[in-house]
């Protein structure tokens, strides 16, 4: 839209200057009526110049953080700028659109206050290129850019592929369900179900009923015949969720089902034959049960044909950030709310954090923080306050660069290394070479 010629040289300038940026830029008066809408800020709300001036700023951008948490707001109210906050804006076509906003407070020659100025940066580039980056770090809804979880990524199209049984391990919360769901959906039985059975929420009696089913009478309140796990999942997969902790009087059970693929209910004579896939998993060292003689060796041999160990996630920080952003879409959906990132001191606290939960640990913390966070970015105080260590007061007073986490997690992980770059690159999920350069380029000193 062309200036009026009747306008000050110095407004004409000025308009010239704000139309060539790439930015949008708007003002309000102290009434919230938009003053001045440049030429970004028409392209990226796709509403004319003419139809924002004179409007409330509310009515133009029907922003997410218009009604609660206006930004302009709280740098009318505190005399202080905001920086690169997210928000979205409706466009006048109706289309969501992610935008990073800056304002802060117009005063006239007298230093006196006379409304608002906010620029804002339309993301929807950086958003999809976001989105990119996580499809390629994202495998059957497992979350990694680990070279460990990478080669089992490589492995589970040829391990489902095969009939054979599946073995995996790891601690308690890293995603072993995760493996056994993607096995399935690899396979040829994928149109067949997928059962789980969490050995260890069952007392053995229960237990060899939910396996195995009854019949009518076979035991107190057995008043009709129930079918068992096994064969509910025939023509499918069965995933038996922490195998380790079956007696051993179910350990002869089961093998007599991977061996001849048969079974008897409880109370019954006749046996039924089932076509089903094992996978099993668990959070102790079954070799060593072994060993202990609590677990069968024939048993062992015969669930641990392809073995998957799935590493800590203490050993793969370098997921962390990438995992935080994949739950925070994850709540955004579930709970209806639009928490756009966590800051940078937030995401350093989870950074130092050793996880002896896992994952699953993660996703309770994010999960906690959104029920603190209203809206936008979550950040330490919306932390569980087990998490908040007194040793760390510098991260929650200091604002760090991006430049700062990264040096601080990358000393952190060559620390807990030894300095073996090797391993430091393997936990990190980076080449030798890519974390070579960084050490270079951030100037840490090795001593």
């Amino acid at each position: 839209m062309s200036t009026p010629a009747d306008t000050p040289p110095g407004s004409r300038w000025r308009d010239s200057i704000l139309d060539s940026i790439a930015d949008g830029v708007f003002t309000v008066d102290q009434d919230w009526n938009v003053t001045y809408f440049n030429r970004a800020a028409e392209e990226i709300t796709g509403i004319s110049r003419q139809n924002a001036l004179g409007r409330k700023c509310f009515e133009v951008f029907k922003a997410n953080v218009c009604e609660e948490g206006c930004y302009l707001r709280k740098s009318l109210k505190t005399g202080r700028p905001n920086v690169h906050q997210a928000a979205y804006i409706i466009r006048g076509d109706g289309k969501r659109i992610p935008i990073s906003i800056s304002t802060s407070v117009l005063y006239n020659e007298d230093e006196q206050i006379v409304g608002g100025v906010e620029t804002f940066r339309d993301l929807r580039l950086v958003e999809t290129l976001h989105k990119e980056l996580k499809k390629r770090y994202t495998f059957h809804d497992i979350v990694s850019k680990n070279i460990k979880m990478h080669k089992l990524f490589d492995i589970l199209p040829q391990i489902a592929l095969s009939d054979s049984s599946v073995l995996i391990q790891g601690q308690s919360g890293t995603g072993k369900e995760l493996f056994a769901q993607a096995i399935h959906d690899l396979s040829g039985r994928r149109q067949g179900p997928l059962v789980t059975v969490n050995c260890s929420a069952l007392p053995d009696t229960l237990l060899e009923s939910e396996l195995f089913g009854h019949v009518a009478g076979a035991f107190t309140d057995a008043r009709s015949d129930h079918p068992g796990r096994f064969a509910r999942a025939d023509g499918g997969t069965i995933f038996l969720d922490e195998i380790g902790d079956i007696s051993p009087a179910l350990q002869v059970r089961l093998l007599r089902v991977l061996q001849e693929k048969t079974f008897e209910p409880l109370g019954s004579t006749q046996t039924h034959k089932v076509d089903v896939r094992v996978i099993v998993a668990s959070n102790k060292e079954l070799h060593k049960l072994v060993k202990d003689g609590t677990f069968r060796e024939d048993l062992f041999y015969r669930i641990n044909v392809v073995s998957l160990t799935i590493p800590p996630l203490r050993e793969r920080r370098g997921d962390i950030p990438l995992l935080v952003d994949h739950f925070i879409d994850h709540f955004n959906q579930l709970k209806g709310k639009e928490i756009s990132r966590i800051s940078h001191q937030a995401l350093a606290i989870l950074m130092k954090h050793t996880f002896p939960g896992n994952v699953r640990e993660l996703i309770n913390t994010i999960e906690h923080a959104f029920v603190l966070c209203p809206g936008g970015i979550i950040l330490p105080e919306h932390l569980p306050d087990s998490l908040l260590d007194k040793s760390l007061p510098a991260v929650l007073s200091t604002p760090q660069s991006l430049q700062e986490l990264e040096s601080e997690m990358i000393l952190a992980a060559l620390r807990r290394n030894d300095f073996d770059r090797t391993k430091t690159s393997q936990e990190l999920g980076i080449h030798k070479t890519t974390l070579w350069r960084k050490i270079k380029k951030l100037k840490i000193d090795l001593g």
